[in-house]
Parts: C-alpha cells; sequence; structure tokens
C-alpha cells in the first residue's frame, strides 16, 4: 500500500518540479505579443469629453504609443506621471491612451483631476482592447510610423522603459521587429 502512495505521489510532485526548473529565470511579467512585428489594428475612438474621432491612420509617418488604462487601476494610476511628463518631452511622438472598460465621467473627472497631456480615448464595447488582445491594464504599444507594432509592455512603465518604447516606435521599422 505504502509503494502505491509514493508511486502516486511521485506521479504528481516530479511533472510540477519539472515545470517550476523550467520557468526558473523566465519574467513573470513578460507575455507573449503576437502582434509584435505586424500592422496595428486601426481604430477610430473619440476623445472623452467630445470631439472628432481619434484614427490610428492620421498619425501614419509618426511614432505612436497607444496605452490602455482605466482610472480603476491602480498600476495605471502609478504610470499617468510617467506617461505624462514623456508625452512632453517627446513631441515627436504622438501618445494616445485607450480607455479600457471604464466610464466617461469617472474619465473626465480623474483627467481633470490628475491631469492629462494628450487623448484619452473611448473604447465604446472594447471593440479596439479586443482587437489588441488587451487582457488587463495598463497595456502600452510602441508603434512605428509605418504602422507596424515594435514593442509591447504589459503593466506599470517606468521612465526607462517608456524610453525604450519611444526608441523602438522611432526607429523600430528600420531595425527589424522589436521585442516585449
Amino acid at each position: 500500500m505504502n509503494r502505491r502512495v509514493l508511486v502516486a505521489g511521485l506521479a504528481v510532485t516530479l511533472p510540477l518540479v519539472a515545470l517550476l526548473v523550467v520557468s526558473l529565470g523566465r519574467d513573470p511579467h513578460r507575455m507573449d505579443a503576437p502582434l509584435v512585428g505586424r500592422p496595428a489594428p486601426p481604430f477610430a475612438l473619440r476623445p472623452a469629453g467630445g470631439g472628432q474621432p481619434v484614427t490610428l491612420e492620421s498619425l501614419r509617418g509618426r511614432p505612436v504609443l497607444v496605452n490602455f488604462w482605466a482610472t480603476w487601476c491602480v498600476p495605471c494610476f502609478q504610470e499617468h506621471p510617467v506617461l505624462t511628463a514623456g508625452s512632453r518631452r517627446y513631441p515627436d511622438v504622438a501618445f494616445l491612451g485607450v480607455v479600457y472598460e471604464d466610464e466617461e465621467p469617472r474619465v473626465q473627472r480623474y483627467l481633470r483631476e490628475q491631469g492629462g497631456a494628450y487623448p484619452s480615448l473611448m473604447d465604446d464595447g472594447g471593440k479596439t482592447a479586443i482587437a489588441y488582445g488587451v487582457y488587463g491594464v495598463p497595456e502600452t504599444y510602441a508603434i512605428a510610423p509605418d504602422g507596424t507594432i515594435v514593442d509591447k509592455h504589459t503593466g506599470p512603465l517606468t521612465d526607462g522603459r517608456l524610453r525604450a518604447l519611444v526608441d523602438k516606435a522611432r526607429i523600430g521599422a528600420m531595425v527589424g521587429q522589436g521585442s516585449q
């Protein structure tokens, strides 16, 4: 009887230990980004508070950073000053916020209180988030001037990571595909 218990225990434990060993050294925040190296999905989204829709196509020829965010997202709150300062520091780069599963009055209040230096676009129905494969916020996509996604970052941005995304968006199409 004890031998059966031992064999059963090993049959369950050994695969789990093997999975742990294989996973050691991997970044838990790194996610596969199937859109990297492909054309960015097009969109036309209206800004929070009204105005003409912003299209990704209208920004062709410029590097673009698209940040999916929400008012209820604590990491989004943490990265907001980084993105706001970055949009001022890199005027050649178009920064766009895409609001994820949130209500416009809350977004407008948040932007009044926290400030906003670039358009925050309402993704009614979440179609843009679905097209980009967003599974949670914050997620940021770097798009080269030719419209190719060259990198993706999941989680709150730091100044250094933002600078790396900007650099990839600026030259990504010239040097080939980016990495996550």
